[in-house]
């Protein structure tokens, strides 16, 4: 169902300011109009948000843990309607949409598994030591809380695993934090669809009604206002640097200061190294264009940097992929502002000196253009336009004389989300000398794979330093993503009866616990 609403904890309301969705494919307005919230819903959002932190953030881990497999179950019983409606408001096909959804249920699955476990909250006891020389130790004990109310942003490629109820709201729910989503502009109906299944799963375990609330709206001062309120603790965010800073800018600016959790830019450098391309070439430029186009090149992981040695193999792969893209089918993108920004990025691109053209279409009015350039690495280290991410199905090809050059490259690149290698046997001296470098450069590092796609698992990182991300320390997937809405607080010398429930002597959650450095299983 979508009305158009502002889901204000249980209440759904309108408001004077409307805007409308459109239609992916032809730009024609979609129905119905939306409520476009302000400042006002900001308030009230904020402020049920704050009064159900008490009582969300100390929910037994068992009953958080039902809460997110509701949510996760009411989106799965959205059916096809959710994928009609993302599909019409973003123009990706029902497959990927369908894909994602998935993801989003798993995600959401995993942090309750995670919740359930207790791991999370890292129960700690270092016992008294009331007899130790020269002075006694005090009795210490240790968990994780909740910061508090998060403000999460949906994002415009990713309308359901990076959205509302994304990977961001699903480890901020998990680690007990109360979420206000500002929904993205460019999917208001799917995104109120997802936040009304979210509201049910709230009511059906009968937490408080500010622990979500959903506001919808195009505006920029929409977002700035729900940072800048003081109840809001830490932002989770996707999208461009340039929104991402300005975030970070609000958050710094408060009394208090905040974290602002912002995945915002990379071209995730892909190293070709010399006999993997003396033995394959021309599969591996094939294989780039499959992830360079892949939804339109609209992924965050998007590979938009090549860098290889000078000679007859990289020009073979410069020819198999020039080949390949010129063959590939245009695709169209998720908003028509997103399409503008990109092709003035690829003319920009073609107009940098030193900068050779190798393929090239215009795509049409309502198709990505899509490109392949190339430079030398001298041009490439001498401006750093030619690093700048092209958000979109293009890339540059850096040529390096030698191992040397092709090392300088990798040192003068900004932080990103990935990095990739690929080798054959023949190439594991050099590579075992670039993969730390790269490790300092990226938050995950392939080999002989390609960086779209991004596995929902434990191990996972997606995140690396800046502007890859706003805090290289972090992911925002993988149960890893807990972390950032948690912080430790330390209970020295607490009566048993005043201690928080994790940590009272009797163990009444049956959490595994650290006690004087010895892992202790849940039964003790």
């Amino acid at each position: 169902m979508v009305e158009g609403s502002i889901l204000i904890g249980s209440e759904a309301v309108r408001s004077a300011e409307t805007f409308r969705g459109v239609e992916a494919a032809t730009g024609a307005p979609l129905d119905p109009v939306f409520a476009a919230a302000g400042s006002a819903e900001v308030e009230r959002a904020c402020a049920l948000a704050e009064a159900a932190f008490p009582s969300f953030s100390e929910t037994e881990p068992a009953r958080r843990a039902r809460f997110l497999d509701a949510v996760a179950e009411a989106i799965g019983d959205l059916g096809p309607g959710l994928i009609a409606r993302a599909r019409a408001e973003t123009g990706l096909p029902e497959a990927r949409l369908e894909g994602e959804r998935t993801r989003t249920v798993g995600q959401l699955r995993q942090f309750a598994s995670l919740v359930r476990s207790g791991d999370w909250i890292r129960a700690t006891h270092d016992t008294a030591l009331p007899d130790r020389q020269p002075l006694p130790r005090p009795d210490l004990r240790r968990r994780h809380v909740a910061l508090g109310p998060v403000a999460v942003f949906g994002a415009s490629n990713f309308p359901l695993a990076f959205s509302v109820a994304g990977g961001d709201t699903a480890s901020a729910l998990a680690a007990g934090c109360p979420v206000v989503v500002k929904g993205h502009p460019a999917h208001p109906g799917t995104g109120e669809m997802v936040a009304r299944a979210v509201r049910a799963a709230v009511a059906g375990l009968d937490l408080h009604e500010g622990v979500f609330s959903y506001l919808p709206g195009p505006s920029q001062a929409l977002g700035t206002a729900l940072v800048a309120d003081p109840r809001i603790k830490a932002v989770g965010f996707t999208g461009s640097r340039a929104g991402g800073l300005a975030l970070m800018r609000v958050a710094a600016q408060r009394r208090e200061p905040i974290p602002v959790y912002a995945e915002m830019s990379a071209v995730n450098p892909v190293v070709l190294m010399p006999a993997a391309l003396r033995a394959r070439a021309a599969e591996l430029g094939a294989a780039f264009v499959q992830s360079l186009t892949l939804g339109a090149g609209q992924f965050c992981t998007n590979p938009g940097l090549l860098i290889g040695l000078a000679g007859p193999d990289l020009d073979a792969f410069a020819q198999a992929a020039a080949e390949a893209l010129r063959a590939s089918a245009p695709h169209g993108m998720l908003t028509p502002g997103i399409r503008d920004r990109f092709a003035d990025a690829v003319a920009a691109m073609a107009g940098q000196d030193g900068v050779a053209t190798l393929a090239r279409s215009d795509g049409g009015a309502d198709r990505a253009p899509t490109a392949l350039f190339r430079t030398d690495a001298a041009h490439f280290l001498a401006d750093p336009a030619l690093a700048e991410e092209m958000f979109g199905p293009a890339a540059i090809l850096v040529a390096a004389a030698d191992g040397a050059e092709l090392v300088r490259v990798i040192e003068a690149l900004e932080g990103q989300l990935t990095a990739t290698l690929h080798l054959d046997p023949d190439d594991a001296p050099a590579a075992a000398e670039l993969v730390p470098l790269l490790a300092r450069k990226a938050g995950r590092v392939l080999a002989n794979g390609w960086p779209t796609g991004v596995e929902v698992a434990p191990a996972m990182v997606h995140g690396g330093p800046f502007p890859a991300t706003s805090d290289g320390r972090t992911t925002s997937v993988g149960t890893l993503a807990i972390e950032r809405f948690l912080r430790p607080v330390c209970y020295q010398d607490l009566p048993d009866a005043l201690l928080p429930a994790p940590l009272r002597s009797g163990n009444p959650w049956h959490l595994a616990r650290q006690v004087d450095g010895v892992l202790r299983p849940a039964s003790g």
